[in-house]
Parts: C-alpha cells; structure tokens; sequence
C-alpha cells in the first residue's frame, strides 16, 4: 500500500489539461477549478468531471441539475488560480457571458461545454459528476496545462 504523498506524486507525472466548472445555483454563480475531467461515452455523449466533497460549490451542481465545463486557454492561468480559492466573488463583470441554459460561460475560453447532470457517483472524498452535453463549442489556440504541481504550456 502506498502513501498519500506518493500517490500525489506519482498522479502528478499525469498531465491534464485545466477547466473552470460553472453553475448558476438559484440567483448564485458558482465555479470551481477541475483538472478531473473526462469525455465517458459519444452515445450517449456524456462527460464527467469530480468535485471534492469539502469544497464550497460542491453541492451547486446537484441543485442546478446543469453545469458548464469551460477549458482554459494557455493564458487563463489567472482564472485557474481564482477559481481555485473560496473566495466568494469569482465572477467579475464582462469576464463571463450567460448561455441560453443560464450557464455563465468564461471569455476567452479554449472550448465551453454545457451539460444536464446525467447521474453521480461516489468516488471516495469526490462526487463524481455525469452530465450529458446539451450544448459545445470551441475556439482557437492552445490550452493551459498542468503537471507536475505547476502550470504549462504545449511546446514550453
């Protein structure tokens, strides 16, 4: 069996790409920054994303019953950082736009993915998340990076 702090160390060899999770809970914008994401099917197309049970937007999405997966461009470090805190106002005027679902969408953004929760899971300290994608679309340029415990770039 190994450690906790192996395990971190050995999952931090696993590049992944970084994104902004959005809900609109009653007249309240949540967000909170994930790096568990993954496409699960195409048929139906669903996609996961896992929230940390301490985390104070956890229960957001459950309420909302939608969600928004917003993968960050290389040079939205910034807004990873800022939704990765508790603080309270994450959304500052003209950085996000709503969606027709009533999902706040970030500018500037790599690719927005909106989804009706599908189902959840238990995954130990996370819920797991399903949604089924009601709405997508992307943009150009390149997506913002995170390995091992810090932040990166393709080709840097």
């Amino acid at each position: 069996m190994i450690d906790e702090t192996r395990f971190r160390q050995v999952m931090a060899h696993f590049a992944s790409g970084v994104t902004v999770v959005t809900t609109a809970s009653g007249d309240r914008l949540v967000g909170i920054t994930v790096s568990s994401f993954a496409s699960l099917s195409l048929r139906p197309m669903l996609v996961l994303v896992c929230i940390d049970h301490r985390a104070g937007s956890h229960g957001a999405i459950a309420e909302a019953g939608l969600y928004a997966v917003n993968i960050l461009a290389e040079s939205q470090e910034y807004l990873s950082r800022r939704f990765a805190t508790e603080e309270v106002e994450k959304f500052t005027p003209g950085t996000y736009e709503l969606s027709p679902h009533g999902l706040p969408l970030l500018n500037g953004a790599l690719a927005h993915i909106e989804c009706r929760l599908h189902s959840t899971l238990p995954g130990g300290d996370h819920t797991i998340y399903v949604g089924e994608v009601i709405a997508a679309a992307c943009n150009d340029g390149s997506p913002l990076l995170y390995y091992r415990s810090g932040y990166h770039r393709l080709g840097g």
